[in-house]
């Protein structure tokens, strides 16, 4: 079971798991996921919120979407062939070195990648902060098992435009004025 927090952008990690060219026109209702990602990716910005993106077998599933790469020039990339990146060596200890408990997800496939990936992190001792508008499968109902699964574990399920909020905190504040110019 999870513990009642709030989300902060000084305790938090955007964590972008396979948002890949090749993966991309398979899965369900994709411009919104990408639309999202690029949301809290932008919002990571202003607040100096780190990145890490992970791409699943690039050779056959191509790099991460241009869009992500463009807007996130320092983000951390780190290549997998596990579904679960924290499989891969290195992957918890690169986790560890940001010294977040916060980690806030996006990426494809809801079932696979995102699940597997979720459920070590919150085995690891993360908090989990699945972004439901934000992650895809290419069958919808994929996705809701996912979601399901991974709030019985003890994940938080959200949206985009709430955690951006709540990284925000004040609406009296010049970082509010930009941030709402990125959800207009």
């Amino acid at each position: 079971m999870s513990r009642v927090f709030n989300i902060d952008a000084s305790q938090s990690v955007l964590l972008v798991i396979d948002l890949q060219s090749k993966l991309a026109p398979a899965i369900e209702c994709f411009p919104t996921i990408l639309s999202c990602t690029l949301q809290l990716a932008q919002t990571s910005l202003i607040h100096g919120i780190p990145v890490l993106i992970t791409e699943q077998y690039k050779k056959g599933l191509g790099g991460t979407q241009d869009e992500i790469k463009a807007l996130l020039p320092k983000a951390t990339y780190f290549d997998k062939t596990h579904f679960s990146a924290c499989a891969e060596p290195g992957f918890l200890a690169s986790m560890k070195q940001f010294a977040r408990p916060q980690i806030i997800v996006v990426g494809t496939e809801a079932h696979v990648c995102v699940l597997q990936t979720c459920l070590d992190l919150l085995q690891s001792g993360f908090d989990v902060i699945v972004i439901a508008d934000a992650v895809g499968s290419r069958n919808e109902k994929h996705k809701q098992i996912a979601i399901d699964q991974l709030q019985q574990a003890g994940a938080i399920i959200s949206c985009a435009e709430t955690v951006i909020f709540q990284w925000v905190k004040n609406s009296a504040t010049t970082t509010f004025k930009e941030v709402l110019s990125i959800i207009k």
